[in-house]
């Protein structure tokens, strides 16, 4: 009997982490060519350039802030991409929203977003929502992290429950928890282009893993 109960125990615990597996695997956001589970203005602001979600120019202005958005909405789970910015004159910045929404018939979203560009980098951002920084890098880390414009720079997010948490290029930035009670915890996954420069920021490798 006692060799059963341990043959059973462990095969429970064999078939629990088989499933805790399969509940953790990540899975492409992106597939480098296609907007397949995207929307946006693919017309005449997004394009795909070289695998990454492309937006901007370096000969002309971007007039407003504009976003490409996943179709399906998140709600606790850990993004990992890859961005790069570059620009010539302007505000130069970008940003990863998530748990965001669509500000019906408007160019803007409302939502958390992981921020990107000098000044900026590793923060997060409340978009359209509180309008402000809710927590940001020291200057210490930001001297480890930071990485000359135009190279490629990898974002880490994590959203589980109240606690938001932002790796970039595998040094933690943000460790934050929401204390406000009616702050969504759905929505989807946008990136950015800021309005007001003459830059382009390009998104690639995205892949998101589910933390149910």
């Amino acid at each position: 009997m006692r060799l059963h109960n341990t043959i059973f125990r462990v095969c429970i615990s064999s078939m629990l982490s088989a499933c805790v597996a399969i509940a953790q695997e990540s899975k492409p956001l992106f597939d480098g060519k296609t907007f397949e589970g995207w929307e946006g203005n693919t017309k005449t602001v997004w394009r795909i350039e070289e695998e990454a979600l492309t937006a901007g120019s370096l000969t002309s202005r971007q007039k407003d802030n504009d976003f490409l958005a996943t179709i399906a909405e998140y709600e606790n789970f850990e993004l990992e991409l890859e961005w790069k910015l570059e620009g010539t004159e302007g505000f130069i910045n970008g940003g990863v929203q998530f748990r965001t929404k669509r500000i019906p018939n408007h160019h803007e979203v409302s939502g958390y977003q992981a921020d990107l560009g000098a000044g900026f980098d590793g923060a997060l951002y409340d978009e359209s929502r509180r309008n402000k920084i809710l927590a940001k890098p020291n200057e210490d880390v930001l001297k480890k992290v930071v990485k000359p414009l135009g190279e490629w720079n990898h974002y880490r997010i994590r959203a589980e429950g109240d606690r938001i948490q932002l790796w970039l290029n595998g040094i933690q930035t943000v460790d934050y928890t929401e204390t406000e009670p009616n702050i969504a915890k759905k929505g989807v996954i946008a990136v950015q282009i800021h309005g007001g420069a003459t830059a382009v920021a390009r998104y690639r490798k995205l892949k998101i893993t589910d933390l149910k």
